[in-house]
């Protein structure tokens, strides 16, 4: 039967699916993901891979892999490896949409609440023993009922953010690259070009994947077009947000604040001016990370790779190759 790489141990019931189809398993032990050559080695033993999006997969590392079938991540994003170099090899891509979308918005909207509030800010104080009585004046912060939403990218966890803060009746505008009118209609949502967006709302939350288009999306010139005292959520790509400029934008003080649970690179090394600010949150890319969903998308994840290698399609495909590998 087939080898079967993990680059993690994943959650659920994925990894006795893949057992109980006869097929051998192979898990790269720890936390850590793994090194460039062991993961290249481990590819080169291997018929199919469930992969995290931060393990780089290389077309070197797929010429290396004669018996590879399919790469499935165990995430919707797939920027860790280029599909068309996969397919022109006859190896599939497949991801896991559709079961991150709302535990991904929690996220989103926990971290707009607790920048607005100031929840880490204040906790942290308190623990170092800041607390001393209640203060008329002590960690204001902006109100989110009924403030302005900026969401840019509505897709699945862009709309299910906009659902989210229909329940605090706020005014919610998005960009994206198409516009929606059934769900502007449904959600109550205005369309603005990015630049009217960013001048608009009290909050910017981004929900982009990450292409050649979207790199940089939020730039200098972004943060000066956007609205004094905003705050900005960031739980798609690092990437998307130039973070050179976003610390400029916190030093001047243009920038209300920051709730990031996407840096680059990640983990964001501890010197970072990032972490100097108050007024930023930082999270470890923690987005999908409940219980079932990261169970869900490890079981979604082995149901592309039995459906390859039964030769058949996989659900969940991200390319086609012409002459898939058997």
């Amino acid at each position: 039967m087939a080898r079967v790489f993990l680059t993690r141990t994943v959650p659920g019931t994925a990894a006795d699916r893949l057992e109980a189809a006869g097929h051998t398993l192979e898990t790269w032990p720890g936390e850590l993901p793994p090194p460039p050559a062991d993961l290249a080695a481990a590819l080169a033993r291997a018929d199919a891979v469930i992969a995290m999006v931060v393990d780089r997969i290389t077309p070197e590392m797929l010429d290396a892999a004669p018996r590879l079938r399919i790469v499935a991540n165990m995430a919707v994003g797939y920027d860790n490896i280029d599909p068309a170099a996969a397919a022109a090899r006859g190896i599939w891509v497949t991801n896991t949409p559709g079961v991150l979308a709302e535990t991904t918005a929690d996220l989103a909207f926990g971290l707009l609440l607790a920048a607005a509030r100031r929840i880490v800010e204040s906790d942290r104080d308190t623990r170092a023993g800041g607390w001393k009585t209640w203060s008329p004046t002590a960690f204001l912060g902006p109100d989110v009922f009924g403030a302005t939403l900026g969401i840019i990218g509505l897709g699945e966890i862009g709309e299910a953010v906009a659902r989210r803060a229909r329940g605090f009746k706020m005014r919610i505008l998005y960009s994206s690259r198409t516009r929606k009118p059934a769900l502007e209609a449904d959600l109550n949502l205005e369309y603005r070009d990015l630049r009217g967006l960013l001048a608009e709302s009290d909050f910017v939350t981004i929900h982009t994947p990450l292409t050649p288009e979207t790199r940089h999306l939020i730039d200098a010139a972004a943060f000066a077009a956007m609205k004094p005292g905003a705050i900005l959520v960031n739980t798609a790509r690092g990437q998307v947000v130039d973070q050179d400029a976003l610390v400029e934008a916190l030093r001047s003080g243009r920038l209300g604040g920051a709730a990031l649970d996407v840096t680059t690179p990640e983990p964001l090394p501890l010197d970072h001016p990032l972490f100097t600010f108050p007024n930023v949150i930082i999270t470890p890319h923690i987005g999908s990370a409940s219980r079932a969903t990261r169970a869900r998308m490890a079981e979604m994840a082995a149901a592309n790779i039995l459906a390859v290698l039964e030769g058949r399609e996989p659900p969940n495909p991200v390319n086609r190759p012409q002459n898939p590998r058997s």
